[in-house]
């Protein structure tokens, strides 16, 4: 893998830069409820030194019934300044989740316009087993002044998906299972339709990653999105169940010199709950 601190890099890369004075690294660990894990649980315990805790669903839109929204633009200063990140630091996230949370924090650094930020390959369980050091200490902060520019085109909401999907000028990528994608099994959150939006494709998120973690090579990527249908000449929309895997299609789309991506920040969880709005079962 070629470090990209934009993008993706290894615990070799933030092992060698740990004490440089403007890396901060974030601890982006979510689980689903039914994992009955608790992220900052799991982070007090232990976590790579100087790793802040962020929280997916309070640094997240209030105003919105759904879950973990993206945040506003002041909220995100506010939350990132008191834990001592701001303009001029490199930034790496990393998880410790099945869900690979780390990328849904990269994609939010990306909308508020900051591109000094990569995901750690393979995040804290590569990191442990290879007895790199961990603390349970949290970090001495200090406020950095931070300014965003929010960039609109990383982000869909249900209008603008719904517009794509009748007009079709957009590939819409699923990253959910295969079974949830073509209604087999019933979603996790309760009261939603199963399927998936007419004209969408399925790359299942575990189709970027290694078993240990790691992201797949460039190569590998491309494959996943082209056998599953993708016409990667064409702008892109990701989306899954609450925006959360969604936001490793992006990655991975980044990571292949894609830059017309963006995200369904409502994803499944909105869509699946509008009687209104058409839905397709079975494959792609």
């Amino acid at each position: 893998m070629t470090d990209d601190p934009k993008t993706l890099v290894s615990t070799e890369w933030l092992a060698a830069h740990l004490d440089d004075p403007d890396l901060r690294i974030v601890d982006a660990s979510w689980h689903m409820p039914a994992a009955g894990r608790d992220a900052r649980t799991e982070y007090e315990a232990a976590h790579i030194p100087g790793a802040r805790f962020f929280d997916i669903d309070a640094i997240a839109d209030s105003r919105s019934p759904l879950p973990h929204m993206a945040p506003p633009p002041e909220l995100f200063i506010s939350r990132l300044r008191a834990m001592g990140i701001g303009d001029g630091h490199q930034v790496v996230v990393y998880d410790n989740s099945d869900t690979h949370s780390a990328a849904r924090v990269w994609w939010t650094f990306r909308l508020m316009g900051k591109t000094d930020v990569a995901m750690l390959d393979g995040g804290f369980a590569k990191w442990q087993a290879e007895g790199r050091p961990v603390e349970d200490m949290p970090p001495i902060t200090r406020d950095r002044h931070m300014t965003v520019q929010r960039q609109a085109a990383l982000v869909r909401d249900v209008t603008q998906v719904a517009a794509a999907a009748k007009l079709g000028d957009h590939q819409i990528v699923d990253a959910r299972s295969a079974a949830r994608f073509r209604g087999d099994e019933p979603e996790p959150r309760p009261g939603l339709r199963a399927g998936h939006i007419p004209g969408a494709r399925n790359v299942p998120v575990g189709r970027l990653y290694n078993p240990d973690g790691t992201m797949k090579p460039v190569d590998e990527l491309r494959a996943a999105f082209e056998s599953a249908g993708v016409d990667l000449s064409r702008p892109v929309i990701t989306t899954c169940g609450s925006g959360i895997t969604a936001a490793s299609l992006a990655l991975a789309l980044e990571r292949l010199g894609k830059r017309d991506w963006s995200l369904y920040d409502g994803s499944w969880t909105e869509w699946g709950s509008y009687p209104d709005l058409k839905i397709a079962t079975g494959d792609a």
